[in-house]
């Protein structure tokens, strides 16, 4: 398939790439060109030095022949305008936009009524605010993902030096009776990924992964040593934006005290037109002062989302010590993640990664119905529907030649049931499966596990 996108930033490079190594041709438009330079040395593919609004830099690009067209460039209206050029010069080719307005929704409406189809529009910002909520009523919880329509839960916690899973092994967690639909799928261990065996260990510091299902996660949390809290009152925020104002309106719909920080007094005056119970609070929220006069102190949650990560960071840190008993930050630099885990922050998440699910679940669109990447691409959780003609259906797990670092991690029925898999355990036509793979065993397992059934390298 020949993919165009528009933008080099972070969220393209990594689509690039993906998109590369799976043997499609791709072109990426950017017009930065000390950033051009970074991207030949980055990804396979071929890269244009020029802007997405010039037509004769994108028909240069080759937008003409191009099968997909994805517009991730910084500025929303270049998104639209560029996948305007697209509709005109290549009317065949699917079209994806990011999109990070507040009017996101209005904007999806008027491209509509103007017959501009983008076939997918990615908005970040509700990605985060479904991935924040979750979380926030369970400090020890980094991450709740939901798969098969929230059927199988996938949470993730750090653990914590004196936690009673530290130094166990997959078979000594076995022996202690966790819940018996639950599965440790991954393990993240400063930069390695760990699929876990019957030996491996559990160390302190490690980022685990568990998979069960909606009815065994609150048994799960206990298992795993993890308390949460019956109910949250009182929750900090800090920075403005769009995520910040979003994030308040929803918690204000639960009768929920918020206290919200920015430094901008005009921004100040604005929010506090769009918000009706949050206390908006003209003020530095890094500020050690201003957050115990503000009485931070046993907070159920402190969540930094700022456009600066620096500022997140110190700012989360600084609200655990004080006694917020979660903090969340917002990350947009993929390698401050790790980081982020390793200095206790709670639960780090990443605009960037959002859209980046968003597209390539798009791309493999068919038999896959969700794609989660962790990290810096490191692992990848993705979610397929079981043809009748792949290798995998009718036999036991124990028995199927899976590629090195790939693991079945619930199957669920077309009736609804749920299985967290053991060896015995037979895939059948139709059902849902969620592996949890290594980024470099994501084309294996689809190439293999999709067989016979039409697939997105097919058309490459």
């Amino acid at each position: 398939m020949r993919v165009l996108i528009a933008g080099g930033g972070e969220v393209a490079l990594l689509i690039a790439r993906r998109l590369s190594r799976e043997g499609n041709e791709v072109t990426v438009v950017e017009e930065n060109a000390d950033r051009c330079l970074h991207l030949e040395g980055q990804v396979d593919a071929r890269i244009v030095h020029g802007s997405a609004l010039s037509v004769s830099t994108l028909l240069r690009a080759g937008i003409r022949e191009a099968e997909m067209f994805i517009a991730v460039t910084n500025v929303d209206s270049v998104n639209l305008l560029a996948c305007m050029v697209a509709q005109a010069e290549s009317r065949g080719a699917i079209k994806v936009a990011r999109v990070r307005t507040h009017e996101f929704e209005h904007w999806r409406r008027v491209c509509a009524h103007c017959d501009l189809k983008i076939d997918l529009m990615i908005h970040p910002e509700s990605e985060m605010v479904a991935r924040i909520l979750p979380v926030l009523r369970v400090p020890g919880v980094a991450d709740v993902f939901e798969f098969a329509g929230g059927r199988v839960k996938l949470f993730s916690i750090n653990v914590e030096p004196d936690s009673w899973v530290a130094g166990k092994t997959m078979e000594e967690l076995d022996r202690a009776g966790p819940p018996k639909n639950s599965l440790i799928a991954m393990i993240f261990r400063g930069s390695q990924v760990v699929i876990p065996r019957g030996g491996d260990r559990l160390l302190a510091d490690d980022q685990v992964y568990v998979v069960t299902t909606a009815q065994d996660l609150e048994e799960d949390f206990r298992f795993m040593g993890i308390h949460a809290q019956p109910s949250i009152e009182r929750v900090f925020i800090l920075g403005g934006k769009q995520l910040g104002i979003a994030i308040a309106q929803e918690l204000e719909g639960q009768g929920l005290r918020i206290k919200l920080f920015e430094r901008d007094a005009a921004r100040c005056e604005k929010i506090s037109q769009l918000l009706h119970e949050t206390v908006v609070i003209h003020a530095d929220g890094t500020d050690e002062s201003t957050l115990v006069d503000e009485n931070i102190e046993g907070i159920d949650a402190f969540l930094a989302l700022t456009n600066h990560d620096e500022d997140n960071i110190i700012a989360s840190l600084l609200a655990r010590r004080l006694g917020a008993r979660k903090v969340v930050a917002l990350i947009n630099r993929l390698n401050y993640l790790p980081m982020a885990h390793r200095l206790g922050i709670h639960t780090a998440v990443s605009p960037r990664l959002a859209a980046v699910d968003g597209i390539l679940q798009f791309v493999r669109q068919g038999r896959v119905l969700s794609v989660t990447t962790f990290r810096q691409e490191e692992a990848e959780a993705i979610e397929l529907i079981a043809p009748a003609g792949s290798r995998y259906v009718g036999k036991p797990l124990r028995e199927l030649k899976m590629p090195a670092g790939a693991l079945v991690g619930a199957i669920v029925r077309p009736s609804g049931e749920v299985l967290i898999p053991r060896g015995d355990a037979v895939i059948a036509q139709g059902d849902r499966v969620i592996f949890f793979t290594l980024e470099s065993s994501v084309r294996k397992l689809e190439s293999a596990f999709l067989s016979e059934a039409p697939s997105f390298w097919s058309s490459s």
